[in-house]
């Protein structure tokens, strides 16, 4: 099914002409229209179009595969490495799972609309907060085209409209993700302005969308740190983000041996290309010698290399030395960095040092030990007891996320639909005057 509207039509037109500008432009200004809208839109008529998005994704499963395949081919032979291909890679299976998605965010209760907190003041009036859409999203992202029907889903459900610039290796799946969602919108009768995929690869897109406070209210980059350090610089409009995945499982002196080794393994070897794998495993030197070559033979079937301290080669000689660099780095691969900690002080001040405030756990049966690494880590997920792969808004229960957040404000963690809407004052009064 085709949809076709006026300023689509002006866009492409701009498109055609090389002015990117002028196209943003149009983009911005039909999101912006579409996110009035969208503030009188019930939550039936939202979740109508997450399922019938859902229903054009699963009929035009085919197309998608096949656009999907030509993206995946194009990257091979552009030599993209095999964690971005990894991201790049659609399925059956991971389609069914956007499809879940879609159904989980519709069937979640709608945050738009919420009034808290109403109290009674000493002049008769009530104050309380309602919870509103934040307006215009834009989001910038590379490879992971699941991300388009995500982010997509998440900004409608919250009553926002969306730009979305998907990377160029992932252009044809993103197109044939777009068509499903214009559908959707169109069978659900929601402006076509409310998700938006831009249709360019220039990357004179990006500069003009993230200096666009006119029309886009805040800016979500989801990619590389160069992605997102350009984006912090440059921008004009707020930006949620974080740079790193500088993950760590700390395995302290207490911990279970059996837990210790099903979480090490599962937080790197689940998979390797996401932000909430680990990249440094801690371990208290008073169980170092019984641990770590167990642990070394798991990750040895893994094929992970190995990078460790001094101690840590002194038990496992297979090990490489470890850099200085090692410690900080988000390698999204089968390579794990090794350090034996003397207690817990040395542990959380390793993650202060170098941690990227992320995802970070604890495994131990002392509860004082755990709550206390709970308080004093500063990372926007801290875990005890688990892998540090749950640090997702799937497992969150907040359906598909949008990303994950190391901002301090305006959200942290995973992104879901509470963190893409704001709240104002209300107040109900019955014909009040100030004094």
């Amino acid at each position: 099914m085709s949809v076709s509207t006026s300023f689509e039509d002006d866009a492409q037109l701009s498109l055609q002409a090389g002015d990117v500008a002028a196209y943003m432009q149009t983009l911005g200004k039909a999101a912006r229209q579409a996110s009035s809208e969208l503030r009188r839109t019930d939550s039936g008529q939202k979740n109508r179009a997450l399922l019938a998005m859902a229903a054009r994704l699963d009929t035009a499963r085919a197309d998608v595969l096949a656009a999907n395949a030509r993206d995946l081919s194009n990257g091979q032979e552009n030599g993209l490495d095999a964690a971005l291909l990894d991201r790049l890679a659609l399925s059956d299976a991971r389609i069914d799972a956007m499809i879940e998605g879609l159904q989980q965010v519709a069937s979640l209760p709608d945050p738009v609309g919420e009034i808290n907190d109403m109290r009674y003041r000493p002049s008769g009036i009530q104050v309380g907060k309602m919870r509103v859409p934040l307006g215009v999203i834009g989001i910038i992202y590379e490879s992971r085209p699941n991300v388009t029907l995500e982010a997509a889903s998440l900004c409608l459900k919250s009553g926002n409209a969306c730009v979305l610039r998907g990377g160029s290796e992932a252009r044809e799946s993103n197109a044939a993700i777009a068509a499903c969602i214009r559908t959707g919108l169109s069978d659900a009768g929601l402006p076509a302005g409310s998700v938006q995929v831009v249709a360019t690869s220039d990357r004179a897109a990006v500069g003009a969308m993230i200096t666009m406070p006119d029309y886009i209210d805040v800016i979500i980059p989801r990619g590389g740190k160069s992605l997102i350090e350009r984006v912090s610089r440059e921008a004009t409009v707020p930006v949620i983000k974080h740079l790193d995945g500088v993950c760590h499982v700390y395995i302290h002196s207490l911990a279970d041996p059996a837990k210790a080794l099903a979480i090490a393994v599962n937080a790197k070897t689940h998979r390797y290309g996401t932000c909430n794998t680990m990249e440094t495993l801690l371990v208290d030197e008073a169980i170092a010698d019984l641990l770590l070559p167990e642990l070394a033979r798991c990750y040895a079937e893994h094929e992970v290399e190995l990078r460790g301290c001094e101690q840590t080669q002194a038990l496992l000689p297979q090990a490489l030395p470890a850099s200085e660099d090692d410690w900080g780095a988000e390698y999204l691969a089968p390579i794990l960095a090794i350090k034996v900690v003397s207690d817990i002080d040395e542990a959380i001040g390793h993650i202060e040092r170098y941690g990227s405030h992320h995802t970070d756990a604890i495994v131990t049966e002392d509860y004082s030990l755990a709550r206390r690494f709970m308080a004093e880590v500063d990372s926007s997920s801290v875990i005890v007891n688990a892998s540090t792969r749950f640090a997702d808004g799937f497992e969150y229960g907040l359906g598909a996320e949008i990303g994950i957040s190391t901002n301090k404000l305006h959200a942290r963690g995973p992104v879901g639909l509470e963190g893409l809407t704001t709240q104002k004052y209300v107040v109900m009064g019955d014909g009040q005057v100030r004094e």
